[in-house]
């Protein structure tokens, strides 16, 4: 049976509420054969004690014009331990905002591509697209030339800034993916200018770590025929899924919030027991907001370069070893993110996607990309818009196991499951000079572990969930044939 938080009070059988001192709304989107991880309720009702902060400051400050307050937090299926704030965590707030509520990864998220390829095509050359993808990832051969001008743009207006400056790299319509207008790219500066004229890249088309990939699968089902065909999905054929974010970027965007929430915290006052500093949404704070906010959406522009590209490395393998394809974008859905909504609201989702309902853009509702684990299938749902859950949807599976646990997993289950899956990473264990060092080989199957199946929910109960919870309904399920890793 999966383990339940004895804190954690059953409404339903798709949702649950959890009883805390501040009596803010927190509901859990899981049903129960969905494990809720104890760590993470500890961690959840810690962040909640900001509710308390937000009071102190707004006794601190004068002159607000709201009060400040946490309105209502939703956990989402995934919902497990974080770094402060638990994954899986959508919180929204009124007259305030909250850096870490976002994170280090900002607009960490997804990228889906239907191609013209099928499995039947794919599968015969899987050695040698092997040998290509590691050599495009991992050894060189991404080659990603850009300007100062090409970085400015995709900095301050994403992939349409990138195309204005002069970049032209495959067949990809940068209108088709949003992007978040900045007036500068100042904090950037160093890696805007940092190779003079026309240079390689070394950032961008990084993969990054974690639970990060760069995956090819196929479609394996269809449960929505109507939504599917609208967005090309058929059976059999190849879809790219990539899961990456903003890397160094990011981490400098959300130091820059941290940075402005510390220069801001009234003088006298103690910083909170639990390190997370909220920003009060007032005119006295507009410069320093404007300031992160800057750097957020320069963050979050690159990080959707940054999908772009690995899909494009992706596609530039495939056509090496199978041949010419055509793709096409079904969907770029961020995870790490902060949205302003009315009368001074701002929603918060750290390893949460949005999954908004049908409207005359999309008129199947949002596109929600829920992958499993590694080796696991992954799933297009269709998002239905439900304001219980703050119109939002898991990012993924969510671990079971914590990543420092997973050392302690069995050698004989990750044997099994390399003979049936193939894993792209730097390191390639067939390789002779590789086989010979034994720690490289150890320490290549400790970061193994760490994203094995096993470390992480079954994805069918987890998708099961935000059906039953009205949340999202299933399009189609994809099966994966090889991953890359970072």
């Amino acid at each position: 049976m999966p383990r339940t938080d004895h804190r954690l009070a059953r409404l339903d059988d798709a949702w649950a509420v959890l009883d805390n001192p501040h009596g803010v709304p927190v509901e859990l989107c899981a049903g129960p054969d969905v494990p809720v991880e104890p760590a993470a309720v500890d961690e959840l009702l810690t962040v909640l004690d900001t509710a308390r902060t937000l009071r102190t400051l707004a006794d601190a400050v004068p002159g607000l014009d709201r009060e400040p307050r946490i309105d209502r937090v939703v956990c989402t299926p995934d919902f497990h331990k974080g770094a402060g704030i638990p994954i899986g965590t959508v919180l929204r707030t009124s007259g305030a905002l909250i850096p870490q509520a976002v994170g280090n990864d900002v607009n960490c998220g997804m990228r889906v591509e239907v191609t013209s390829l099928t499995v039947d095509r794919v599968r015969p050359r899987l050695d040698a697209l092997e040998a290509r993808l590691r050599h495009l990832f991992f050894e060189g051969g991404r080659r990603i030339g850009l300007t100062p001008a090409q970085r400015e743009g995709l900095l301050r207006d994403g992939l349409p800034g990138l195309f204005d400056a002069g970049a032209r790299v495959g067949d990809a319509d940068p209108m088709h993916a949003a992007a978040w207008p900045a007036p500068d790219a100042e904090a950037f500066r160093d890696w805007v200018t940092s190779g003079g004229g026309t240079s390689y890249d070394s950032i961008i088309g990084s993969v990054g770590g974690g639970n990060h990939f760069a995956e090819l699968q196929y479609v394996a089902a269809v449960h929505d025929g109507a939504a599917a065909y609208a967005w090309g999905l058929v059976p059999g054929r190849v879809v790219l899924m990539v899961h990456s974010g903003s890397l160094s970027l990011g981490h400098q965007a959300n130091a820059t919030g941290q940075d402005q929430a510390r220069a801001l915290w009234p003088k006298g006052v103690p910083a909170p027991a639990n390190r997370v500093l909220p920003i009060l949404l007032s005119d006295a704070s507009a410069l320093r907001i404007q300031r992160y906010r800057t750097a957020f959406a320069n963050a979050a522009n690159f990080a959707i370069g940054n999908r772009f590209f690995l899909a494009q490395m992706l596609r530039t393998g495939l056509v090496a070893a199978v041949g010419e394809l055509e793709s096409r974008l079904v969907y770029e859905s961020p995870h790490n993110l902060l949205w302003d909504g009315d009368a001074g609201t701002v929603l918060h989702r750290k390893g949460a996607t949005p999954a908004g309902g049908a409207d005359a853009d999309r008129p199947f509702g949002e596109p929600v990309i829920v992958p499993g684990s590694m080796g696991a299938p992954s799933y297009l749902l269709r998002g239905l818009g439900s304001e219980r859950a703050l119109g939002s949807a898991c990012h993924g599976a969510g671990r079971s196991i914590p990543r420092g646990a997973t050392a302690r997993g069995g050698d004989a289950e990750l044997d099994a499951f390399l003979r049936e899956f193939r894993v792209v990473t730097p390191v390639n264990p067939r390789d002779p000079a590789v086989a010979g060092r034994r720690d490289v080989v150890e320490a290549w199957r400790r970061d193994l572990k760490q994203e094995a199946p096993w470390a992480y929910k079954e994805i069918g109960p987890v998708v099961d969930s935000l059906r039953r919870a009205g949340v999202a309904e299933p399009v189609a399920e994809l099966r994966p044939i090889l991953t890359v890793k970072g």
